[in-house]
């Protein structure tokens, strides 16, 4: 029996040890400013989010739950707490009655615009500010290369949005070699 095992070289170890951390204290900065300001979680707030961005501000459930990458149970329960706060509204879809639509309220809107400032703050102050100019080209193109793997039918917003082209950086758009 041989084992075929790619085993972690120390250099790869330390590096997946670092983004493993990352990605379990980001979530909970996220957390603590957007409850704090806004009553909303993070996973709230993204996807208030994707029904504002959406065309007329709706979106079926099914696709808010693919931008969310939410399971339909998760999400309709996030949806049932949004609604009763009167951030947004469900109503059938008239194009086809067994699905459900999600439409933002204007008070879903006036509270995401409000929270946005704090938001952009902690992203800031918990990343980017963190990184140089180079430093953040390179999350760029390696964020991208992950998400190749891990969304490659780009159902995320992240993967999918308006800058898919690449972020600004210094005037000059940066552009993925991994997409």
């Amino acid at each position: 029996m041989t084992d075929d095992t790619r085993w972690l070289a120390p250099e790869e170890s330390a590096a997946w040890v670092r983004l493993v951390a990352m990605a379990e204290l980001l979530p909970g900065a996220l957390d603590a400013q957007l409850l704090r300001d806004a009553g909303l979680t993070h996973f709230e707030y993204a996807a208030l989010m994707a029904i504002a961005e959406a065309p007329a501000r709706t979106i079926r459930m099914t696709e808010l739950a693919s931008r969310t990458n939410a399971t339909l149970p998760r999400l309709s329960h996030v949806a049932r707490r949004l609604e009763e706060r009167g951030l947004i509204t469900r109503f059938p879809c008239p194009e086809d009655r067994r699905a459900t639509n999600a439409r933002i309220t204007e008070a879903g809107l006036d509270l995401i615009s409000r929270a946005a400032p704090g938001h952009v703050e902690t992203v800031r102050a918990n990343v980017l500010d963190a990184l140089t100019p180079t430093q953040l080209e390179q999350l760029y193109e390696i964020a991208g290369a992950v998400l190749t793997r891990l969304d490659p039918d780009e159902r995320l917003t992240a993967t999918s949005c308006q800058f898919s082209e690449g972020p600004v950086v210094g005037g000059e758009r940066l552009r993925s070699s991994a997409r």
